[in-house]
């Protein structure tokens, strides 16, 4: 269960990635609005999941 505290980091990662994919397109004249919808997506999930592990260790002491 102690790979569940990285995990979290993951979501970042998607979010930059889909970041600079919308970025990308925007700049080559296609629809970026998906790619930054999911990034955002993926930063509320980061977010969501760290406050949630901080819940759960604080439950446990």
């Amino acid at each position: 269960m102690n790979y569940l505290k990285y995990t979290q980091y993951v979501y970042l990662v998607f979010s930059a990635f889909f970041i600079y994919d919308g970025f990308m397109k925007f700049n080559s004249e296609q629809s970026p609005w998906l790619s930054f919808i999911i990034a955002a997506v993926a930063l509320f999930m980061f977010f969501f999941r760290r406050k949630f592990a901080k819940k759960f260790e604080n439950r446990n002491d």
